[in-house]
């Protein structure tokens, strides 16, 4: 037996196994996978509705509560710049802590999904 043959699916030289869509399909009904939807789901559509609405709000009290945005908190720095540059702030807060909970949770589901579809198994 050659050294290509004996390397692992995915390894160096070898291309990885190609699934089928029976595989796939098979794949998509497991609880493993329905697990990891889960995760996603339950992290990202939680924080995503939180931004939208809190993004909606900024939106709003622009445009309709001028005089409080207007306020001036210190020097020439209002409420209106202060709430707009949070919007900048929590932007980065749930792209960091997305990246933390995808490498934590979802990255070693998926990965373990991968790696036994290339293997065939």
């Amino acid at each position: 037996m050659t050294t290509e043959e004996a390397a692992p699916p995915g390894s160096a030289g070898t291309p990885p196994a190609s699934p089928t869509a029976e595989e796939f399909g098979r794949v998509q009904q497991s609880d493993e996978f329905a697990e990891l939807r889960r995760s996603h789901r339950s992290f990202a559509f939680p924080l995503t509705v939180a931004f939208i609405a809190w993004y909606l709000l900024y939106v709003l009290l622009s445009n309709y509560a001028g005089g409080f945005m207007g306020t001036k908190l210190f020097g020439n720095i209002n409420v209106a710049l202060v709430l707009g540059l949070a919007q900048f702030g929590t932007t980065f807060l749930i792209a960091w802590l997305y990246s933390r909970h995808a490498a934590a949770e979802l990255d070693p589901k998926a990965t373990a999904i991968k790696q036994r579809m290339e293997a065939g198994a």
